[in-house]
């Protein structure tokens, strides 16, 4: 028993990576995940906005671009503060 315990403080080390790099993948995903349904919603709108008032499609369009930028944003801001957990 007691011969088991210097190998279970040598495997603690990498069970903390295996745990940073799990942080580092659901962290990304679910970053990925609400852009995606973000980015959706954002073109679904507009698509539906253009087709009840067609005169306004250059004035939405620019605002659809707004949006996509500032939801893209965010999910890289996920993905970076995913990429800090898992190497601090």
């Amino acid at each position: 028993m007691i011969e088991l315990l210097p190998l279970a403080e040598l495997e603690a080390g990498e069970v903390e990576a295996g745990l940073k790099a799990v942080a580092l993948g659901v962290g990304a995903g679910l970053g990925s995940i609400g852009a995606g349904i973000g980015i959706g919603f954002i073109f679904g709108k507009e698509i539906e906005s253009v087709a009840r008032q067609p005169e306004l499609k250059s004035e939405l369009q620019s605002i659809r671009w707004l949006g996509f930028a500032l939801t893209e944003a965010v999910a890289f801001y996920t993905f970076i503060f995913a990429l800090i957990a898992f190497f601090l």
